[in-house]
């Protein structure tokens, strides 16, 4: 069973103004392309992996890199992913 829940969104008026020219061209809704728009930009999100935390020692609360991060062959060392030359 699919429930809709009606809501009101505050766009700049060149937004939705883009938007609904966008949806009149592709012969549809301005809610079925906003729906396709949102589902998009949710679906990419959940698609990126987070960052793996460079290790620590110490205190949690004053932790230290164990990687420089701006040795690029430390960070790869580190990562156990040297790459091809």
């Amino acid at each position: 069973m699919l429930v809709c829940v009606r809501t009101t969104l505050n766009l700049s008026e060149a937004l939705a103004a883009q938007a609904k020219i966008r949806a009149a061209a592709e012969g549809r809704t301005l809610t079925s392309f906003i729906e396709e728009a949102l589902r998009d930009r949710l679906a990419k999100s959940e698609a990126m992996a987070p960052a793996a935390p460079l290790p620590t020692f110490g205190d949690p609360s004053t932790s230290h890199f164990l990687v420089d991060i701006d040795d690029r062959d430390a960070l790869w060392e580190a990562l156990d992913e040297v790459p091809s030359r």
